[in-house]
C-alpha cells in the first residue's frame, strides 16, 4: 500500500486528534497549510509534521 501524502480534511483532524472546526481555525489562522485541488481542500502530510513541530513536540 501507497503511504498517503495528502489527507482529507477530516482525516487530519483525526490523525492530530482533534475536531475538524479546529482544524479549520489552524487553516484561518495560517498555523496550517492546505492545498486546493479542484474543490476539495487537502493537508499535504508535511504540513501535519510542521504543525506538530511548531508545537515543540516531536513528531
Amino acid at each position: 500500500m501507497i503511504p498517503p501524502v495528502l489527507y482529507r480534511v477530516d482525516e487530519a483532524a483525526e490523525a492530530l486528534r482533534i475536531s475538524r472546526s479546529v482544524i479549520y481555525e489552524l487553516i484561518r489562522s495560517g498555523q496550517l497549510r492546505t492545498v486546493k485541488v479542484g474543490r476539495r481542500r487537502l493537508v499535504p502530510v508535511q504540513a501535519l509534521d510542521d504543525y506538530v513541530a511548531s508545537l515543540g513536540v516531536a513528531a
